[in-house]
């Protein structure tokens, strides 16, 4: 048997295929460094338009663009249109039939004025689509809290009110105040002023206050509160203390009976399940839904959000995509629906509906599928655009979900984006971010730009991961700390697996992280038993006891001690520059507030005084976060990142 047949036969196996082996287009890294082309696509709640906000060239910031839902799939459609110059649109809502809230952002600063204060400042604005008129809400940076369903001239907005102090807690307990906003007026009306005991409040469709969070400072206790409509005060049903693991959150209450709400938590187990919780009697009920392999991680909420605001239709849970246990038999025909009609369907998502429900438009992203978004009017369901429309799904690459044993046995899944071709292939190992965080891969671009580019892609849920239960997540924090350690091994038992398999060379392995995963490939570049031949540190934490201390005095109760203890013990980049063994680029934004550019500086003269080659890259303008990151930034970064693997990894390159 040739040895092709055998490594087909064995990717088969593993749960690797290769559907087709011919060589994919390999696209200009020009077509991938586009930002997405379109982020949004809603129907007015009457049905009689859609809003869609899109990039209409590689440099240019979002507009919006109304049509008359008619008129779509119309060669002589002719939309309005309204730019934010010198803003930029992030986000749109329907509020009515003629009004479209949208958030706004603006850069108003060269440089960062420190940890978590960015360049950009965020504001409120209205469209009028009947008067074809956009008014900005004032200079605050509001936040939309609620469309009111009921008031369609209204909605509900929230401004922080925390300012640190001896009581410093978690970001869902922070006090915000919460306001009317009337849109045709302007004016606000002050509905509840947050505090520190109860400041974190939900709103029903209709404005009732119904649910909210606190912080006992004496007691360092973090407090529920529950109201009924038509209630005047709050009823304490679940304290909890600063130093307990548990998760919980509430998702939603049964519309049958208030007093019983949906949440998801432990409450003694591995996993985290969905159960029901009397508000009345303060306890659990019952056990809806829980899973022996990963934890719940959330709902999914009804489609129309006018007749049905709120309302709880199934439970999701992850693994090669997102999963759902419907508790509404309509709601899981509708999706079944179009996840029959759509192509490449892979995780579909209702996005917005009319009040009749009859049109909606939805949007579904996968691994051959960057982003399209439908509309569904007349029982017809036409595309309306895709985030990145010059890609062709055909050429993007095949994920699987896999899992392998790491050298102390314990069980890691992991996402492989196959290139298409023949194995062995050259291997980039791609740590998520975080850590503490749970991943789920859709779509995502820097794999598939890999992939296009010739390389499998790993993508490992090394132990610390969320969504695989609390063991597997305290699995990072045995003997104080496994950062650098353990978690690094996970990486690297995950591209030894695939060698194993032979699906991957050997000598042609790299790694490629940003934020945390920057740190785990600076810690990969002075790994003693080394089997890479190169690494690419994107926005890196560099000195971890720098990174700390931007927010220890900030943390309080167990898991945050457990954080703050777990990064003491962990190695420290800094400290081993001088072990570094392999080529290194090094890429940061120079306004990156989440881990300041002040990283990279102190890297980047370590390296010097060392006598260690190394490439440097930054990116002027841009932040931490994927959503500053423009056309210029993707473009400088895929091109150095493809050169550096190509000419600069290892010898001869990867």
């Amino acid at each position: 048997m040739m040895k092709s047949t055998k490594l087909l036969i064995l990717a088969i196996f593993i749960g690797i295929t290769f559907s087709n082996l011919a060589l994919a287009k390999v696209y200009p890294l020009e077509y991938w460094a586009l930002r997405d082309v379109m982020t949004a696509a809603e129907v007015s709640p009457d049905g009689k338009h859609l809003a869609v906000l899109k990039i209409p060239n590689k440099t240019g910031n979002a507009i919006i663009e109304v049509y008359k839902t008619e008129d779509i799939g119309k060669p002589n459609a002719k939309p309005f249109r309204v730019n934010a110059d010198p803003m930029e649109f992030r986000n749109i809502y329907w509020v009515s039939d003629t009004d479209i809230v949208a958030n706004l952002r603006q850069k108003v600063r060269d440089r960062i004025e420190g940890y978590n204060q960015g360049v950009y400042e965020n504001r409120l604005a209205r469209l009028d689509i009947a008067k074809e008129k956009i008014t900005n809400f004032g200079d605050e940076s509001w936040f939309v809290e609620n469309r009111l369903s009921s008031k369609p001239d209204k909605i509900i907005v929230s401004l922080s009110t925390y300012k640190p102090s001896g009581a410093k807690i978690a970001e869902p307990f922070r006090p915000r105040s919460y306001w009317e906003l009337d849109l045709k007026k302007g004016s606000k009306k002050l509905l509840i002023r947050g505090k520190l005991a109860l400041g974190n409040i939900q709103f029903d469709s209709d404005g009732n206050p119904w649910l909210a969070r606190g912080f006992d400072i004496k007691k360092r206790e973090f407090i529920w509160f529950y109201r009924n409509p038509g209630a005047k005060d709050w009823t304490e049903f679940r304290r909890q203390s600063e130093d307990d693991f548990e998760d919980f959150e509430v998702w939603g209450f049964d519309k049958a009976d208030r007093n019983i709400l949906f949440v998801s938590a432990r409450n003694g187990n591995d996993k985290v399940g969905f159960w029901e919780y009397n508000v009345v009697t303060k306890s659990y009920g019952e056990l809806i839904y829980r899973r022996n392999d990963v934890d719940v991680a959330g709902a999914r909420y009804h489609s129309n959000i006018w007749t049905n605001p709120n309302e709880v239709t199934a439970i999701v849970h992850q693994s090669d995509k997102n999963h759902y246990e419907y508790m509404d038999g309509a709601e899981e025909a509708t999706y079944n629906l179009f996840q029959s009609k759509i192509p490449y369907a892979h995780n579909i998502r209702i996005v917005s509906r009319s009040r009749d429900g009859q049109t909606l438009t939805l949007i579904n992203s996968g691994p051959r599928d960057p982003g399209t978004y439908y509309l569904f009017h007349e029982g017809e369901i036409k595309s309306v655009g895709s985030r990145q429309p010059l890609i062709a799904s055909e050429d993007l690459a095949d994920v699987s979900y896999i899992k392998y044993k790491a050298r102390d046995g314990l069980t890691i899944p992991a996402y492989v984006t196959t290139p298409k071709g023949n194995p062995p292939f050259p291997l980039i190992v791609l740590p998520h971010g975080g850590p503490f965080v749970s991943e789920m891969i859709a779509y995502d671009e820097w794999g598939q730009v890999l992939a296009n580019n010739g390389y499998m892609v790993l993508q490992p849920q090394y132990r610390g991961s969320y969504g695989h239960g609390f063991s597997f997540q305290q699995a990072a924090y045995n003997n104080g700390s496994q950062g650098g350690y353990a978690m690094q091994d996970d990486k690297d038992d995950g591209a030894l697996h695939l060698i194993q398999q032979g699906l991957v060379d050997k000598d042609r392995v790299a790694m490629f992280g940003w934020s945390y995963g920057g740190y785990a490939a600076f810690v990969a570049a002075a790994r003693k038993k080394q089997i890479y031949q190169c690494v690419i540190a994107g926005a890196g934490v560099a000195d971890t006891n720098q990174q700390m201390n931007y927010i220890r005095d900030n943390m309080r109760g167990a898991p945050s001690i457990q954080f703050l203890k777990f990064w003491d013990k962990s190695i420290s980049p800094i400290d081993n520059v001088g072990a570094v063994n392999i080529p290194i680029l090094v890429v940061h934004g120079d306004v990156d507030q989440r881990v300041p550019p002040l990283h990279a500086k102190k890297y980047e003269k370590a390296l010097k005084k060392n006598n260690i080659p190394y490439e440097m890259l930054w990116l002027k303008g841009a932040d931490h976060f994927y959503s500053t990151l423009f056309y210029n930034h993707q473009k400088d970064l895929y091109d150095n990142l493809i050169s550096f693997l190509k000419n600069d990894c290892g010898p001869g390159g990867l």
